[in-house]
C-alpha cells in the first residue's frame, strides 16, 4: 500500500479551547495539549464541581494534574510559524453553524463530506477514507452530507429504519412488524421507495409538462405584450396624426374666414371711399359755384348782372344729391356669431364622440384563459343591478318596482313623446349600457309570452325590423307556454330545455360570449352564442299578451 502524505499544517497545532495556534503549550496525563492559560481557565471553572476533565476526550482526573510548558510542541509550533506552512485547503475548513460536522474529529470539528445510511454518522474526507478501503464498509450507503440522520432511528426499538408500514403509511425498523405494526402490510424501505419512485417520475412529467404548457403561456402573453405595446404606439402615432389634420384643417378654415373677411373689408372699403371721393368732388364743386354766385351777386352793374346770370346760375350735373343712408349692419359681428356656433356644434360632437372614443379604450382588454362560470352561485359573482329606461318603453308598457318590473296594459301610459321610445312593438330597453361581464334573471308572470334579449342602443325605434331578433343588432330568447325560441336577424333555432318562469342571461362582452339559462332547482343552459360584439349592449323586453309581466330579478 502506498504510504500516505502527512498533512501538516498551523490548524493541527491549534488549542481546542481557545481555536489559536497553540501558546506555551502543555500536555496533561492522556496525551492532549492546551495553552497553559487554556486549561488552567478551564480547570478553575472545574475546581468548585471537585473534578478536572480533559476537554477533548473527558477523561477523569483524581487530582488536579501538575502543568509542565511541552518544550518540543512549543518549539515545532515555532518552526511551523517562521516557515509559513499554508492554511488548510478549502475541502478541509472546519463547520460552520449551517454546515454538517463530521462526527469522527475530536476538538475543531471539519465540515462533512458524505453520510453513511447504514453508520447513521458523517464523516470529512479524512475520516469516510476507510469507507473506500475496508470491503465492509464499501457496501454501505454513503449520501450527501445529512442533518437528519437520526431521524432514521426507530424511536422504540432504537434501531435502523430500514421497512415501511403501508397500513400506517410510516417507515419502522425491522421490530415493528412483531409489535404494534403485527399484521399490517409491511415491505422492505427500498421496495416502497422503487413505488414511490415511479409515482414520484409520473408526477414530475406532470409538473414539467404543466411547465412546458405555462411555459407556452409565459411565452403568449409576452408576445401579447408586445402586440399591445405596438397597436398601442401605432394607434397613438395615427391619432396624433389625425388631429394634427383635424388641427390644420381649421387653421385653413381660420385662415380662409380671416381672407374672406379682408377681402370684402378691401371691397367695402374701397366701394365706402369711392363714393366719398365722389361726395367731396361734388362739395367741392358746389363751393365753387356758390363762390361765383356771391361774386354776381355783388354785381353793381344791372347789364352785367343779368348778362352773366344765366352763365352761372345755371348747376351742372343734378339739382339735388340724394343724402347718403347708412343701413343699421353689425358689420362683421355676425361672422364671429357663425363662428361661434361651428365652435359649439364642434364640441358637441366632441363631447359626444369623446365618449365614444373613451369607451374604445377602456374597452381594449387582453381575454385571459379564465373558464366560463358554470353554477349558479359562480354566475351570481357578476350579477348586475338593471333598470328599463322609460324613455324607450312602449305607451301600453307599465313600470314598477323602481323600473324593474314591466307589465303589458291594454291602455296606453301617459308617457312624453321621447326619440328613443319603441313606437309599434311592446318593447324596453335597459337604461344602463352593458359591457364587461354581467348577469341578471328574468322573472316571468301573467301568461303570455316574453322576449327576453340584448340589443344594441342604436337599434330601429319603428317598423317592422325594430323586434328584437329580427335584425342584426338584437339577440332574443323567445319564451312561451311550449317551450323556447332563439331569434337573431330574422333566423330562428328550436331550443329544447325545461320550462321555467326564470331565465337566466350571462354576457361575456369583451369575450362574444352571450348564454341563456333556465333558472329553477338547476341550472340548465338553454343557448350560447359565440360571436364579436361591436358596441355596448343593452338588456331588452318584449311583452306580449295583456296582464303578462316581466321583473328584472
Amino acid at each position: 500500500m502506498a504510504k500516505k502524505r502527512v498533512k501538516l499544517d498551523l490548524e493541527s497545532f491549534s488549542c481546542s479551547i481557545c481555536l489559536d495556534v497553540l501558546k506555551e503549550p502543555v500536555t496533561i496525563p492522556c496525551g492532549h495539549s492546551y495553552c497553559i492559560n487554556c486549561i488552567k481557565g478551564y480547570w478553575n471553572g472545574e475546581d468548585q464541581k471537585g473534578i478536572h476533565r480533559c476537554p477533548q476526550c473527558r477523561k477523569t482526573f483524581t487530582a488536579r494534574p501538575g502543568l509542565v510548558k511541552n518544550t518540543m510542541l512549543a518549539d515545532l509550533v515555532e518552526q511551523l510559524k517562521k516557515t509559513g506552512v499554508q492554511a488548510a485547503p478549502a475541502d478541509h475548513c472546519y463547520a460552520g453553524a449551517e454546515d454538517v460536522a463530521c462526527d469522527f474529529c475530536s476538538g475543531r470539528k471539519l465540515k462533512a463530506i458524505k453520510s453513511c445510511l447504514s453508520c447513521l454518522a458523517s464523516y470529512c474526507e479524512e475520516h469516510l477514507q476507510p469507507h473506500y478501503d475496508v470491503a465492509p464498509l464499501r457496501k454501505h450507503k454513503l449520501v450527501e452530507p445529512s442533518k437528519k440522520l437520526q431521524e432514521n432511528i426507530c424511536s422504540v426499538h432504537d434501531e435502523v429504519m430500514k421497512m415501511f408500514c403501508r397500513t400506517d403509511q410510516k417507515s419502522i425498523c425491522y421490530l415493528c412488524p412483531v409489535d404494534e405494526h403485527k399484521g399490517h402490510d409491511t415491505v422492505s424501505a427500498a421496495v416502497e421507495r422503487t413505488e414511490r419512485q415511479r409515482e414520484l417520475e409520473g408526477s414530475r412529467q406532470q409538473i414539467q409538462q404543466r411547465i412546458q404548457d405555462r411555459e407556452k403561456d409565459v411565452k403568449l402573453l409576452q408576445q401579447e405584450v408586445e402586440a399591445i405595446h405596438q397597436s398601442a404606439d401605432k394607434t397613438v402615432e395615427d391619432s396624433e396624426k389625425i388631429f394634427t389634420e383635424l388641427i390644420r384643417l381649421l387653421q385653413k378654415r381660420s385662415s380662409d374666414v380671416k381672407q374672406q373677411i379682408r377681402s370684402q373689408q378691401e371691397a367695402e372699403g374701397s366701394r365706402v371711399k369711392e363714393l366719398q371721393k365722389k361726395l367731396e368732388q361734388e362739395i367741392t364743386e358746389l363751393k365753387r359755384k356758390d363762390a361765383e354766385l356771391k361774386q354776381l351777386s355783388h354785381t353793381e352793374d344791372h347789364s352785367q348782372f343779368l348778362l352773366n346770370y344765366p352763365s352761372v346760375a345755371a348747376l351742372r350735373g343734378a339739382t339735388h344729391s340724394p343724402s347718403i343712408k347708412i343701413r343699421p349692419l353689425r358689420h362683421f359681428e355676425d361672422v364671429t356669431a357663425a363662428v361661434s356656433e361651428l365652435r359649439d356644434k364642434l364640441q358637441d360632437i366632441l363631447r359626444e364622440e369623446w365618449k365614444n372614443i373613451t369607451l374604445r379604450v377602456t374597452e381594449v382588454d387582453v381575454l385571459l384563459l379564465e373558464p366560463e362560470p358554470k353554477s349558479r352561485a359562480d354566475l351570481l359573482k357578476y350579477s348586475s343591478v338593471i333598470t328599463l329606461d322609460p324613455n324607450t318603453a312602449n305607451t301600453c308598457l307599465l313600470l314598477s318596482k323602481g323600473n324593474r318590473k314591466v307589465t303589458l296594459m291594454t291602455q296606453p301610459q301617459s308617457y312624453s313623446d321621447h326619440p328613443d321610445r319603441f313606437t309599434k312593438w311592446f318593447q324596453v330597453l335597459s337604461r344602463e349600457s352593458l359591457t364587461g361581464r354581467c348577469y341578471w334573471e328574468v322573472e316571468m308572470r301573467g301568461g303570455g309570452a316574453v322576449y327576453v334579449a340584448v340589443s344594441y342602443k342604436n337599434i330601429s325605434r319603428a317598423g317592422s325590423r325594430c323586434r328584437f331578433g329580427l335584425n342584426d343588432k338584437s339577440w332574443a330568447l323567445y319564451c312561451y307556454q311550449n317551450g323556447y325560441e332563439f331569434w337573431y336577424n330574422r333566423i330562428k333555432t328550436s331550443i329544447s330545455g325545461p320550462r321555467s318562469s326564470r331565465v337566466g342571461v350571462y354576457l361575456d362582452h369583451r369575450a362574444g360570449i352571450l348564454s341563456f339559462y333556465s333558472v329553477s332547482g338547476t341550472m340548465t343552459l338553454l343557448h350560447r352564442v359565440q360571436t364579436t360584439f361591436t358596441q355596448p349592449l343593452c338588456a331588452g323586453l318584449w311583452i306580449l299578451g295583456s296582464g303578462a309581466t316581466a321583473e328584472l330579478c
